[in-house]
């Protein structure tokens, strides 16, 4: 009888354990004492034979007494008894047999010719499956801690299996190895554990190593249990809000080496995808979420694109596809394609298909934003409004607003007075359904404040801005608004004191888009000075801004989103000089106008402004013939350019009686391009006086004179 005493426990066996794989049999057997050889002994036996027997002997028994309490405690594990299991487990002397756990997977994974049995054990050599019962133990041990709330000790556990593994297979575990034992499912179960452990007791940094650790050698994971693996990597580096560096050893791609942890993250991704699409593993719809938010959070939209039209047909619908691919490329800035792709998707060959509400809804998002495809937009937001009334009622609200906004910029492209005045007042009608039924929906307010602005509504803009600015904080362009609506007002100073309220709360683009408007605002109480230094403390800022990025442009993260600012940027600072060149023009400082604007065309040579400019500076100087040339380059560039369609009619004014005609024609376009402007008006009339028609010239000044009265110093728009 064999007895296992430990914690007050006792093993009993009657004889010992009489399978194959017994480690007393399989010991025996290496040295020709096997019970099971036919015949007898040999009679001789030297020293040496009978001393190796008995310590194998002894080293038997001890090790069956190790299987015993691995056996027992799975036993109490599988029953839920997680403390005696844990006790069991603790009695095994793993420390004392780890080095022989590794020596026996090294000589017994080794790759060799097919060979009788007898050739293949090895004296003195643990068995796998006496190795895998082990590491199976050590493994129960860890989850008993995990059940018991004790993660880290469960880690560390954990850990031992990976350690012992590694350290005998340190390039791998070779083919063929896991078909008669379960070594290899215990170190795979072992791999996908450690991570987890480290997750739950809060070591994200040592989950990312762990998660590192089970991919950078060949383990022999089948494909789906590898790209398992890799998927939570990719999350944890996504989510977990940690940075772990690449060791040394794993930096083996060059440039192309991950920089921080998202860059790793879709490095994953992508062989993901890459996978799906070759069919070695199913498709994951989490995937694709990941990888979308990944290129979404570094601006690699048409990236994403790519990747959308590789999915496998079947996966998403036709007009699904569709709107993800418009999605897409217009977060990248390609509204035009995304407008061509929701056409398809809303287009006559879905006609047979369920509408796909959010490609309309997109489509009139997209259509709101440019006023050549207003009326198109208007289609589209009738259709949201339409489908919303019987599915998707919460977005009744942004079907009004779009169509609000739609039809106020197809009246500001319509030729005709009548149409013009029905499209206003459908676009009021919209905007107030909107802000009425939206819940306080503060883009359709801000909208209906933007066009009673635009018609000239100011004491109904001003509310709704009121309102506006009430429900949100910190709203930017809330306040540049307001600013324009009172300056329109011809409260400059109230104006300049919104603007220094809003620029304490605004930092970045809306700061110098601010000081801008506060130096536009000085320029109007005839403050040319205090305007001048605004527009130094602005230009300062913008070129520290590109010393700062300069300094820091290695980081490629954040390389589309810098390019998107620094064009705002390079837009804002050409605005400044040309704003600056106009000052010195008002107070004929001509020198420091002509360098102001030298400055502007250095950013942007064809600008049209800038050529306007030079024309204005031309003639104050009476050189007429080279100031008409400038005006003609600036309407070369933009046809509608309407500050040079006036300074041209008004110099072609000058030119005598046979001009009048082509100048009346001139400032009639300026009107339909934009009807409230109050310079193009008083031309007209100048031109209808020359021509001797008072009484039109009386309109027309009339018009210009209450025109300019609600004249905001900044377009609304």
């Amino acid at each position: 009888m064999l007895c296992a005493c430990s914690s007050g426990e006792q093993f009993k066996f009657e004889e010992p354990p009489q399978s194959p794989d017994s480690l007393a049999t399989r010991d025996f057997s290496a040295s020709g004492l096997s019970s099971r050889t036919t015949g007898e002994w040999e009679p001789k036996f030297d020293e040496a034979q009978v001393e190796q027997a008995e310590s194998t002997l002894k080293e038997a028994l001890s090790l069956n007494y190790e299987e015993a309490r691995a056996l027992l405690g799975r036993l109490e594990y599988q029953r839920g008894n997680f403390d005696a299991a844990l006790q069991v487990f603790q009695g095994i002397d793993i420390k004392g047999l780890t080095l022989r756990m590794i020596k026996a997977i090294a000589e017994r994974t080794k790759q060799r010719k097919p060979c009788s049995k007898a050739d293949i054990v090895v004296s003195n050599v643990m068995s796998l499956h006496s190795v895998s019962l082990l590491l199976e133990a050590i493994l129960l041990k860890a989850r008993s801690l995990e059940e018991l709330g004790e993660c880290i000790e469960a880690a560390k556990e954990c850990r031992i299996i990976l350690d012992t593994v590694e350290s005998a297979l340190p390039n791998g575990i070779p083919e063929g190895i896991g078909e008669d034992c379960k070594l290899k499912e215990m170190f795979h179960k072992a791999l996908e554990l450690l991570p987890r452990l480290w997750i739950k007791a809060g070591f994200l940094d040592e989950a990312v190593v762990a998660y590192r650790r089970a991919l950078v050698k060949p383990w022999s994971l089948e494909p789906q249990r590898l790209a398992a693996v890799q998927k939570d990597l990719a999350t944890t580096l996504l989510y977990g809000g940690v940075e772990v560096s690449l060791s040394s050893q794993l930096q083996v791609w060059g440039e192309t080496t991950p920089t921080n942890s998202v860059e790793e993250a879709i490095h994953l991704l992508v062989i993901l995808m890459s996978k799906v699409a070759i069919g070695e593993i199913d498709w994951d719809s989490e995937i694709m979420d990941h990888l979308t938010f990944a290129l979404s959070v570094t601006g690699m939209f048409e990236l994403l694109a790519d990747h959308v039209e590789q999915i496998l047909p079947g996966i998403y619908s036709r007009a699904e596809r569709w709107y993800f691919l418009a999605l897409c490329f217009s977060a990248a800035g390609h509204n035009e394609v995304a407008l061509n792709l929701l056409r398809k998707a809303c287009g006559s060959s879905e006609a047979n298909h369920k509408p796909h509400f959010p490609s309309f809804l997109l489509g009139a998002k997209l259509c709101s934003l440019d006023p050549r495809h207003a009326h198109e937009g208007i289609n589209f937001s009738r259709k949201v409004i339409e489908l919303a009334k019987h599915q998707n009622e919460h977005f009744l609200s942004q079907g009004h607003t779009f169509l609000g906004i739609c039809y106020g910029a197809a009246a500001r492209i319509s030729v005709l007075d009548s149409e013009r005045s029905i499209f206003e007042r459908e676009s009021l009608d919209s905007l107030n359904c909107a802000a009425v039924n939206g819940n306080d929906d503060l883009e359709a307010i801000f909208s209906l404040g933007l066009e009673n602005a635009i018609q000239r509504n100011l004491n109904a803009a001003y509310n709704n801005i009121m309102m506006f600015s009430d429900m949100t904080v910190g709203s930017s362009r809330g306040w540049q608004l307001l600013a324009l609506i009172v300056s329109a007002q011809h409260r400059f100073k109230d104006a300049e004191t919104v603007v220094d309220f809003a620029l304490d709360e605004a930092g970045g683009m809306d700061q110098l888009d601010l000081l801008r408007l506060k130096a536009i605002l000085q320029i109007a109480q005839q403050q040319p000075r205090q305007a001048i230094e605004t527009y130094r403390i602005l230009l300062a800022l913008i070129q520290a801004k590109k010393e700062l990025w300069l300094q820091d442009n290695n980081i490629d993260r954040e390389q589309a989103c810098r390019q998107e600012l620094a064009l705002t940027e390079k837009k804002l600072e050409m605005e400044a000089w040309q704003d600056l060149a106009t000052i010195y023009t008002d107070i004929g400082s001509l020198i420091d106008a002509k360098t102001c604007v030298d400055k502007a065309q250095l950013i942007e040579f064809f600008s049209p402004r800038s050529w306007h400019i030079t024309g204005l500076m031309l003639e104050a100087q009476s050189l007429y013939r080279e100031a008409f040339i400038s005006f003609s380059i600036s309407l070369s560039v933009e046809p509608d350019y309407v500050p040079s369609i006036i300074s041209t009619a008004e110099l072609l004014t000058k030119l005598g009686m046979q001009s009048l005609p082509i100048a009346r024609s001139f400032l009639m376009n300026a009107l339909r391009l934009e009807p409230t402007n109050h310079d193009a008006w008083f031309n007209l009339g100048l031109v209808s006086k020359m021509e001797g028609s008072l009484q039109q010239a009386a309109e027309f000044f009339q018009a210009a004179y209450e025109l300019k009265l609600s004249a905001p110093v900044q377009k609304f728009k």
